[in-house]
């Protein structure tokens, strides 16, 4: 049981790459605050992932509110008792290019995806200190660059890709907190199935992948992000600090067209 004894929060944990992290942290022995916005679905993935419901809390909150992110900190601690990894997961994830990105969008994106990690961080602090705990942020490998159409998104992704690797030095020099990064490809949620659906390919286009975007026949599941999570989140993963791990499977930095299948 690599995290036995350890309390972690998961933002965004309801669904996708988060809620196979919440499952993989509750299989290896720790107890998970499990956030999201939807009530019924963050009680229905509590049952779901713990059953018994003594290793788990539920708290649904937007993390751009201005109290979130301090009342999911304390939630935890007040649960748990301690708190010893903060995952921060939760995205909004939107299409945007330069020319339609309207300064509304924009700060709605880059509140969730680098505000709220941000201040999580903060409120997190000294209680991870205690933990000498991790935080382990959820990135994107298009925080490099990114397609035309993801422009804002990539841009708040490369902002939290600089927000882990100068903490990742600060606060492991300062207060033994480490801090890290997973930036991964692309990968089969639920809701990417659905959204590729929504813009018109066809039910079963996993299938219909080339190799250019699928070397390997298949994209990314959610459990496999997860079980690199684990060890970032882990002692095993001894002093490592201010790391970005990109979770791919082909060379991507400057291989990025948009993504278009289109069934034969």
């Amino acid at each position: 049981m690599r995290l036995s004894g350890k309390s972690i929060i998961v933002t965004g944990s309801t669904t996708g790459i988060g809620r196979a992290i919440a499952r993989r942290c509750l299989e290896e022995g720790a107890r998970v605050m499990i956030h999201g916005l939807e009530a019924d679905l963050g009680e229905a993935t509590r049952r779901e992932l713990d059953p018994e419901g003594d290793r788990s809390a539920l708290l649904i909150a937007d993390l751009t509110a201005p109290d979130a992110p301090r009342r999911l900190v304390e939630a935890t601690v007040e649960r748990f008792c301690r708190l010893d990894g903060l995952v921060n997961n939760a995205a909004m994830v939107a299409s945007g290019r330069i020319e339609d990105t309207t300064p509304d969008f924009f700060d709605r994106l880059f509140a969730a995806n680098v505000r709220a990690p941000f201040f999580l961080i903060q409120a997190a602090l000294d209680h991870l200190e205690r933990s000498r705990g991790s935080v382990l942020n959820i990135g994107s490998v298009n925080a490099y660059c990114g397609e035309p159409n993801l422009l804002p998104y990539s841009l708040s992704k490369g902002a939290l890709m600089t927000l882990t690797r100068n903490l990742g030095d600060t606060l492991h020099r300062e207060r033994g907190i480490r801090v890290n990064q997973i930036n991964p490809g692309w990968i089969l949620t639920e809701n990417e199935r659905r959204r590729k659906q929504e813009h018109g390919l066809p039910e079963d286009w996993p299938r219909l992948l080339g190799t250019f975007y699928a070397p390997s026949g298949r994209i990314f599941d959610p459990a496999e992000i997860a079980a690199a999570a684990v060890y970032f989140l882990s002692d095993e993963a001894g002093p490592i600090s201010g790391s970005v791990l990109d979770i791919e499977q082909y060379p991507f930095i400057g291989r990025n067209p948009e993504k278009e299948i289109r069934s034969s």
